[in-house]
């Protein structure tokens, strides 16, 4: 059985060198898998959301009252997209090729 204070198995260590070996550093989810809370809530809001129409009544909802469509454009369809956009740019920058012109003129000039 695993305490608190077991031992450190994946190399990482603790910024205080007194609490090396005495922590859980390094011992959770690994980076990329995903929370298995996380996509049985997904899974579930699927199931329910198809079960009372899909689609086709979202669609019918969304056209009953401007209300709804604005509830769809400002609340549920933003969760579809990504919270970060990269750009082009080496390092994920965005590209943007602009040119500035200023023109001096003389306000009385004839």
């Amino acid at each position: 059985m695993e305490t608190e204070n077991s031992k450190i198995e994946s190399g990482a260590e603790p910024a205080d060198p007194r609490l090396k070996g005495l922590t859980n550093m390094g011992k959770g989810r690994p980076k990329g898998v995903p929370n298995k809370v996380t996509m049985a809530a997904k899974e579930a809001i699927a199931l329910a959301a198809d079960r009372l129409g899909g689609v086709d009544r979202l669609v019918d909802w969304v056209q009953e009252d401007p209300s709804n469509e604005r509830v769809f454009w400002g609340t549920v369809y933003p969760k579809l997209l990504p919270l970060q956009v990269n750009g082009a740019g080496e390092n994920g920058e965005h590209l943007v090729d602009a040119t500035i012109e200023i023109k001096l003129v003389r306000p009385n000039a004839v």
